[in-house]
């Protein structure tokens, strides 16, 4: 079977004006049993006495003239919602901070200038009068939706899962704060030094989103909360986060003639060649096999002190870079002509040798990182590989670190996007739980780590085809999964709540080989027979061991995207990501786990699997009975129309069918199979996934054309327009 390129569509698309054609109506927002009068004197007298404790609070604190905004809290009732798009009223000085949940309350944080507490009290004056013969009265949704209005509180800003710090407790706080005048630089040296005047630590760096800034603070909840203005900026609190450092690592098999044979079969990557970009531990370019791909210059560290060999004790960085150069070794050692290498290696060590005390900012230094390669080789094409997660309970929701990795890779800041790919991390401490079974606690337990419920990012979960053992010394062992199961190290998404499972990206995007374990009485193990081959260096001289787990499948999926770029360097990073999707398969374990084509059934397997295995001749090559057709274009879903916002175009395109090649199949069954991969523009703050649209910037939707329909119905059917 022949390999041919993928035809890429030049034509042009018909570019048509858009409208939602649906049926309309939508549902019914869900309101409380009210009396009208009586509630809206409670909310009259909750809103005034809320006014006099602001008055109170700034005469406490000397403010002259009063401080220029206040932050109100508003609650719903228990089980109902907020009617939010109400409450955000930007050109009356009312802007919406934040949102959250509390057990089945919605609390949503309020930032009100002074003076515009009036806006209110007129909204439910309006309420209390009959508007209509019909019966219906103004402001009904928005009065009614809500339960109570307070004064702010510093606890009500709180975002994380974790408990609120006690009073009097020094922690480091992650503080996103609303984006003021003089831009994000502005905004940020204006907070900072209100947090120092406030008698908290701070750090130099921050990170910049549409409507919030993000940094770090040290200090006690009662020092936040000191001052009005300070509190009036704040959107959001969150506890900074803290990475989890636990590697695999296990004793090497094969000697060093392995190492030397291969030497002389390898054919060296040219200098532009793309790379893979490892965030990891550093690495220890003084292996032979690696030192063939990685110049010097090309290995750093975010801070040169720290060094730019690799620091770990179980050589994470190291054991990554073989694995991101190669796959497993044991297929260099069992080949025996040459081995050409068409990408290159290059590393930026991300964390400090020492364990430092004072978190940091992990976006902030993730893109640091980056822009460090970047500069070093600024022509380079690359595949970003980031192993290094952060255990959380956040459920999926965006943090500063995800959303800082949306951020670099849609090329909001500079206009360079960017391919990278992020773990999904392993199941902790609970592996070794007596009471651990297999595959449903990687269902039911923690979820994703952090940043790898990342959009734009490849988030990589790890399956294993390995399932036999040699070794002697484990014949009355169990292998805990089967080939082509999931690797039992590996998290999913399934563990995210019910609500997120709508609305959320589908993670892991791919799976790839993250290696076995096998069981007994209890006890489980790794073992080099069913784990990923790779490089070391260590002082006893070894230069082989195994690793595995979610790292390893993340830096072999990154392999893979530098190796597709090699072939097809003009591609976006975007098209990249959807050959390697489009690639991917189920295997037959994965479907037995969850069987079916049933939608129910489909989305547990997409949120355990992704989309599966991806295969690399696939993603490389179209064959002469399966061709990859492939668009890259640009589309402005929606337009501004004076304050509100519209949808705008849609394209339809033309596909060069071959159609007298398609008559002649006669009654042979074809399908086609369409992926959409397009990079979002992230809004992370809690009222970004609160609202449609407002974190992933636009939902695109593709739709093809019945067989009975003409271009005309076709268009109706899709646009109102």
């Amino acid at each position: 079977m022949s390999e041919k390129s993928h035809l890429r569509i030049a034509a042009k698309p018909d570019t048509r004006r858009y409208k939602y054609a649906g049926g309309g109506g939508g549902v019914e927002f869900k309101l409380p049993p009210r009396d009208r009068l009586t509630h809206a004197a409670k909310l009259e007298g909750e809103l005034f006495q809320a006014s006099v404790a602001a008055r109170q609070a700034s005469e406490e604190q000397g403010i002259e003239g009063g401080a220029k905004a206040f932050v109100y809290t508003f609650r719903s009732e228990p089980g109902h919602k907020l009617m939010l798009s109400s409450l955000e009223r930007p050109a009356q000085g009312i802007e919406l901070q934040s949102v959250k949940n509390d057990g089945d309350v919605e609390v949503a944080t309020i930032r009100v200038q002074t003076g515009q507490l009036r806006v209110f009290f007129n909204l439910i004056k309006a309420y209390k009068r009959k508007a209509s013969k019909s019966g219906n009265y103004r402001n009904k949704n928005l009065i009614e939706s809500i339960s109570n209005i307070s004064l702010a509180a510093l606890r009500d800003l709180w975002q994380d899962p974790s408990a609120f710090p006690a009073p009097n407790e020094q922690v480091w706080w992650e503080v996103w704060i609303r984006l003021g005048p003089g831009g994000a630089s502005g905004t940020f040296s204006r907070f900072r030094s209100q947090l120092v005047a406030a008698g908290l630590r701070t750090i130099d760096q921050s990170i910049s989103f549409p409507e919030r800034v993000v940094t770090l603070a040290c200090g006690t909840q009662e020092q936040l909360s000191s001052s009005l203005d300070l509190l009036a900026e704040l959107a959001e609190l969150r506890r900074a986060k803290e990475l989890a450092s636990e590697y695999v690592t296990l004793p090497p098999r094969y000697q060093r003639d392995y190492i030397e044979d291969a030497e002389q079969r390898i054919v060296k990557p040219a200098p532009d060649a793309p790379a893979v970009c490892l965030l990891d531990t550093g690495v220890n370019r003084g292996h032979p096999l690696l030192a063939i791909a990685l110049d010097e210059d090309d290995v750093q560290a975010l801070r040169p002190e720290w060094g730019s060999s690799d620091h770990d004790s179980g050589q994470h960085g190291t054991a990554m870079a073989g694995v991101a150069l190669y796959g497993c070794l044991t297929d260099l050692f069992d080949s025996t002509g040459p081995y050409v290498l068409r990408h290159r290696l290059e590393s930026v060590k991300l964390l400090p040798p020492v364990g430092s005390n004072e978190p940091d900012l992990y976006g902030a230094l993730t893109q640091e990182a980056v822009a460090r390669a970047e500069v070093q080789a600024p022509q380079r094409l690359r595949s970003i590989c980031l192993t290094i997660t952060s255990d959380t309970d956040d459920k999926a929701l965006p943090s500063s670190w995800s959303a800082a990795i949306d951020q670099m890779c849609s090329g909001h800041l500079d206009q360079t996007r960017r391919l990278m790919f992020i773990a999904a991390g392993n199941v902790g401490s609970e592996f070794s739980t007596v009471g651990y079974k297999y595959h449903q606690w990687n269902c039911e337990c923690g979820g994703l780590e952090d940043p790898g419920q990342s959009w734009n990012a490849v988030t990589v979960g790890a399956i294993t085809e390995k399932a036999f053992v040699k070794d002697p010394d484990y014949r009355d062992w169990q292998v805990m999964a089967e080939s082509g199961d999931l690797a039992p190290a590996s998290r999913t998404s399934l563990a995210w709540p019910e609500q997120l499972h709508r609305g959320w990206p589908l993670k892991p995007d791919l799976v790839l080989e993250g290696g076995n374990y096998i069981e007994k009485d209890g006890d489980r193990t790794s073992l080099d027979d069913l784990s990923v081959l790779t490089t070391v260096m260590k002082s006893d001289g070894k230069r082989l061991a195994t690793t595995g787990d979610t790292s390893a499948a993340t830096a072999a999926g990154a392999r893979l995207g530098a190796i597709i770029a090699s072939h097809y360097p003009r591609y976006w990073p975007e098209t990249i990501r959807a050959l390697l999707v489009h690639s991917a398969r189920w295997t037959d374990a994965m479907r037995t786990r969850f069987p079916g084509s049933a939608r129910a059934s489909v989305q547990q397997r997409l949120r355990c699997y992704g989309y599966g295995i991806p295969r690399l001749s696939k993603a490389l090559w179209s064959a002469e009975h399966s061709v990859t057709m492939i668009f890259e274009g640009d589309l402005q879903p929606y337009t501004k129309v004076g304050d509100d916002v519209q949808t705008n175009e849609m394209h339809i395109h033309q596909l060069p069918w071959p159609r007298e090649a398609l008559l002649g199949l006669g009654d042979t069954q074809l399908s086609m199979r369409v992926t959409l991969s397009y990079f979002v523009e992230p809004s992370p703050g809690r009222i970004g996934w609160q609202k449609r649209h407002r974190y992933q910037s636009h939902g695109l939707r593709f739709d093809v054309i019945r067989p009975l329909e003409n271009e005309f119905e076709f268009r109706q059917r899709i646009s109102r327009n």
